[in-house]
């Protein structure tokens, strides 16, 4: 089988031939360091995406591409580009006024948005995608070709109305104090979704990845009753286009989704990703999910893949294989992402355990 024909298989809670492997993310510093682990690569500068030159961008998902075929990872994830750019020693700008501060780490992370209140969303009700924000998936697809997977992930109406806001908080009270201006910022930013999602499709999408965690370790970041009134029908609009585009369509969130999951897998999303081993055991959740929906991740990147041994990666693949795999409906990967935390050599004993004890007899 092709790796895109093992994802798209899994998504539709199929068994492959074998355990299907993708990573929803690789910052540019985990890039970085994977390719002088695989490859000796020295020429690239560990610097964040804003602060490259255009060919050291293109250099950096050259490498990513590597990565993706050597690993023989079996889908690639490619990312919505806002067009960054820096704003101060420690801040970003993208073109639509949201600033981000960037941690020591080049992870950004919004603290200031153009919707103050009701009287500003004149500045956004224009927000349409443009050719330069699929820039990234364009050319890995044309670097990759489509024996792969590739996984689209764009922001969803959560993450975009609290972006928007400037901070989390900001929604979450508007949610109580104003009711209208939180389904005003709903229904914009998921009329936007939609035309991107169905963009993305068009120029090759398989999958598409709806990111924006809806939890913490301890539970959902909103009641069970707010997600239901003011995010759950704008999820299903979303899972709408995707599946009218002829692709799956997962939702990525951290933390513990236990009081929302049956509300995850009625709007139609296909695989619920990562199953955070810290506050959810995906043993449980493959069995409350079977035949419903699709597992995903598990592997944990909080603290074994920094910390951790090879010999332990190992023995946790296997457990999680143990949990997860049979019977098909599961995808491998880390609990998050490959952050800069993590160790390159811990990641490539991962994919290869996952490789070597995720076989389907």
């Amino acid at each position: 089988m092709t790796g895109r024909e093992r994802i798209l298989q899994a998504l539709a809670l199929g068994q492959p031939d074998r355990v299907p492997i993708f990573e929803l993310g690789m910052n540019e510093s985990s890039i970085v360091k994977l390719g002088r682990l695989l490859f000796g690569e020295q020429m690239l500068p560990e610097r964040d995406l804003p602060d490259l030159t255009p060919d050291e961008a293109v250099r950096l998902i050259d490498v990513f591409c590597a990565i993706v075929e050597v690993l023989d990872l079996d889908a690639a994830s490619t990312v919505f580009l806002t067009g960054r750019r820096r704003h101060s020693e420690d801040h970003v700008r993208d073109k639509f006024g949201i600033v981000y501060h960037v941690s020591q780490h080049g992870e950004p992370y919004p603290v200031e948005g153009p919707v103050h209140d009701a009287s500003d969303l004149g500045r956004i009700e224009e927000m349409e995608p443009e050719p330069a924000d699929f820039l990234m998936l364009q050319y890995v697809i044309g670097k990759l070709g489509k024996e792969r997977a590739h996984v689209f992930t764009i922001p969803g109406p959560f993450r975009w109305s609290w972006s928007l806001r400037g901070a989390m908080e900001g929604l979450l009270l508007d949610y109580v104090t104003d009711p209208d201006l939180a389904h005003a910022l709903a229904r914009i930013t998921t009329d936007f979704c939609r035309t991107s999602v169905a963009r993305a499709i068009e120029l090759g999408a398989d999958v598409i990845c709806v990111e924006g965690d809806l939890a913490h370790n301890p539970t959902t970041l909103m009641s069970p009753a707010h997600y239901r009134e003011f995010l759950k029908p704008y999820h299903r609009e979303v899972v709408e286009a995707a599946h009218a585009g002829g692709a799956r369509i997962i939702k990525h969130s951290d933390g513990n989704l236990w009081p929302i999951l049956d509300d995850l897998v009625e709007v139609g999303f296909d695989g619920i990703h990562p199953i955070q081993p810290q506050c959810m055991d995906i043993g449980e959740v493959k069995r409350h999910l079977a035949g419903r929906a699709c597992v995903l991740g598990n592997i944990d990147c909080m603290y074994l893949l920094p910390f951790g041994s090879e010999d332990e990666v190992v023995e946790s693949v296997k457990e999680t294989l143990a949990k997860a795999a049979p019977g098909g409906g599961y995808i491998a990967s880390s609990s998050n992402s490959i952050h800069p935390g993590c160790r390159p050599e811990n990641y490539v004993a991962m994919v290869k355990a996952i490789r070597e004890y995720g076989v389907y007899s």
